[in-house]
C-alpha cells in the first residue's frame, strides 16, 4: 500500500480544522494526522508526529502564523501550505510568509467560509501533494547590522528599446522572480511577468516588488505601452499578452477561459512574445508546477527568442522548467541567482546589434 502523506492542520477555528481535515482524509494518498489550534500546540504536534505538510493559518491566537513560520523555517524547515484571507492584509501577509519559505497558499473567502472551502478542496490538496514533493530550504538567520549591501549593477547603456524579457512562474515563483528582477539596472528593458497567482494578490504583490526593485513594478494595465525600465505583472484572474500599436508595444490584459488550467496562463504571454516580439524577446521560465509555458517557450524559440530556463537544484518545483526543457525550449539551463547577470550579459553583448522587429 502507498504511504500516505501525513498532514498537520493548524488553524484557530474548530470550523476550518474540522473541514481541511475533512477534505484532507477524503483523498487516497494523504491523512490528517493532527489539528492545532495554535501555534504552541501545533509545535508539540509537529515534534511528536513528524508530519511531511502542514497548513498554517496567517492569523492565530499567542503567535501569530509568520512569526512561528519564521522560527519553524529556521530551526526545522517542512513544507507548509498558508491558509490566508482574501484582503489585503491577508495577501500582505502571505506574500511575507512565501518570503519565509511557504511553498504555496489558498485563499479562503471572508464569509461563507464552509461552502468556500469545500469549493476549493480540489485546489488545497493539489497544493498539499505539490508541497510533499517541494525543495524545502532552511530559512537563513537575519544578516547583521551593518553588512554591506550587493552593489547596484551598473546601467545598460544603450541597449535596443526593442527588447523584452518575459517571465513565467508559478509555485515558489514568487520569490524566484524577485531575486531576478532586484539584480536587473534600472534602465533594464521593459519585463513582462505571468505568475499563477488569484485575483487580489497581485496588486500587493506587485508593490512589493516596487518597493523593492530599480525600476517601476506594477500589475499591467490594458492598453499601456510597454516601456525599458518597467515590470508588468499579470493581474490574478486575468490574462496578460503583449501586442503591437503601430510604433509600440502595448499590454493587453484580458479575460477568457483558464488555458492548462490557469489564468493567467504563461502559455498566453509566451504565445504572444513569439507572434509579436520574435528574435527581440528574452525567456526566462521559473520554479512551479505543471507544463504551462512549456509549448510557447519552444514557439518563442523558434521564432528567434533567447531563452533561461532555471535549474533543478534551485526550483522549489521542478514541473514548468522541466517541461520547457523537455520541449527543447531552453538554451541555457542556469541556477537562480545567475539569471539576471546572465540577462544583463547577453544583452550588454547584443547592445549594439538593434534588432528590427519581427
Amino acid at each position: 500500500m502507498p504511504v500516505k502523506t501525513r498532514v498537520v492542520v493548524v488553524d484557530d477555528s474548530a470550523l476550518v480544522r474540522g473541514l481541511l481535515s475533512e477534505i484532507i482524509n477524503r483523498q487516497p494518498d494523504m491523512c490528517c494526522v493532527g489539528a492545532a489550534s495554535d501555534p504552541l500546540v501545533a509545535r508539540e504536534m509537529i515534534r511528536d508526529l513528524n508530519p511531511d505538510v502542514i497548513t498554517l493559518d496567517v492569523e492565530m491566537p499567542h503567535m501569530d502564523g509568520i512569526e512561528f513560520l519564521s522560527r519553524l523555517m529556521r530551526l526545522r524547515p517542512m513544507p507548509v501550505v498558508m491558509v490566508s484571507t482574501l484582503t489585503e492584509r491577508g495577501a500582505d501577509v502571505t506574500l511575507k510568509a512565501l518570503e519565509l519559505g511557504a511553498i504555496d497558499f489558498v485563499a479562503k473567502p471572508k464569509i461563507g467560509v464552509s461552502d468556500g472551502l469545500r469549493q476549493l478542496g480540489a485546489d488545497i490538496t493539489e497544493k498539499i501533494r505539490t508541497a510533499a514533493r517541494a525543495r524545502v530550504h532552511r530559512l537563513a538567520a537575519p544578516a547583521p547590522a551593518g553588512t554591506a549591501a550587493a552593489p547596484p549593477p551598473a546601467a545598460m547603456g544603450r541597449l535596443s528599446t526593442e527588447k523584452i524579457i518575459f517571465i513565467g512562474a508559478s509555485t515558489g515563483g514568487t520569490e524566484a522572480t524577485r531575486e531576478v528582477l532586484v539584480k536587473l539596472p534600472a534602465d533594464a528593458p521593459a519585463v513582462m511577468i505571468t505568475q499563477h497567482m488569484p485575483p487580489g494578490f497581485t496588486k500587493s504583490y506587485a508593490a512589493r516588488l516596487d518597493g523593492l526593485c530599480r525600476f517601476s513594478v506594477a500589475e499591467a494595465v490594458d492598453g499601456e505601452r510597454v516601456l525599458p525600465g518597467h515590470a508588468y505583472i499579470a493581474p490574478g484572474g486575468l490574462h496578460l499578452s503583449v501586442e503591437r500599436s503601430g510604433a509600440n508595444y502595448i499590454a493587453r490584459v484580458r479575460d477568457g477561459d483558464p488555458v492548462n488550467r490557469h489564468k493567467p496562463s504563461v502559455e498566453v504571454l509566451f504565445d504572444s512574445a513569439a507572434r509579436v516580439v520574435g528574435r527581440n524577446a528574452l525567456g526566462v521560465m521559473l520554479t512551479g508546477m505543471g507544463a504551462d509555458g512549456a509549448r510557447a517557450m519552444k514557439t518563442m524559440k523558434d521564432a528567434g527568442s533567447w531563452n533561461l530556463v532555471q535549474d533543478e537544484a534551485t526550483c522549489v518545483v521542478f514541473g514548468m522548467p522541466k517541461e520547457a526543457i523537455a520541449h527543447g525550449a531552453a538554451h541555457e539551463v542556469l541556477p537562480l541567482t545567475q539569471i539576471a547577470p546572465r540577462l544583463i550579459e547577453w544583452l550588454r553583448a547584443h547592445a549594439g546589434a538593434a534588432t528590427s522587429r519581427v
